[in-house]
């Protein structure tokens, strides 16, 4: 009896390894999965804040979002300036359709940063065929007052930033 049942164990074993390997792995891309959304929220943070203090429609907001100074993110793979909106809204919350004409630009209040339309690629490819799995990030917003953007009065002109 004991000479068929000799291989058991290591199978057992291998059951048993893969199993937990695979928990493992799981739990690490959630945790992954949670850094980048949480550097998301905060990109977009940074974003709103230079906004408020850069002059209206400069491109330094939007590579602040993604952590990088040019193309793409370094944080969240398949993340580019182009899933980056910065819209100026006046106080009622309304957006500003144009905000650099001079009329418009008296009203502006605040600014608002967004990262849309960016799906997260997971890592683990689980069981063949090995597709890509991803998961549709919420939209991350941060809106905030409006500062200098970008206008020094002393000099009676717009500054970069």
């Amino acid at each position: 009896m004991r000479y068929r049942q000799q291989g058991t164990t290591i199978v057992e074993f291998a059951l048993t390894v893969a199993g937990l390997l695979l928990l493992l792995f799981f739990l690490i891309e959630i945790g992954r999965v949670l850094f980048v959304y949480n550097a998301l929220a905060e990109g977009t943070r940074r974003g709103a804040r230079l906004a408020a203090v850069c002059p209206v429609n400069d491109p330094r907001p939007k590579t602040a979002v993604i952590f990088t100074e040019g193309g793409t993110s370094l944080i969240a793979s398949g993340l580019s300036i182009d899933n980056v909106t910065v819209e100026y809204l006046n106080s009622s919350g309304a957006v500003v359709a144009n905000p650099t004409e001079a009329t418009n630009f008296l009203t502006l209040r605040y600014v608002r940063v967004q990262v849309v339309n960016y799906n997260h690629h997971l890592l683990i490819p689980l069981f063949p065929p090995y597709t890509e799995w991803t998961l549709s990030a919420p939209a991350f917003a941060s809106t905030v007052p409006i500062e200098s953007l970008g206008y020094a009065p002393s000099l009676d002109s717009f500054l970069p930033c």
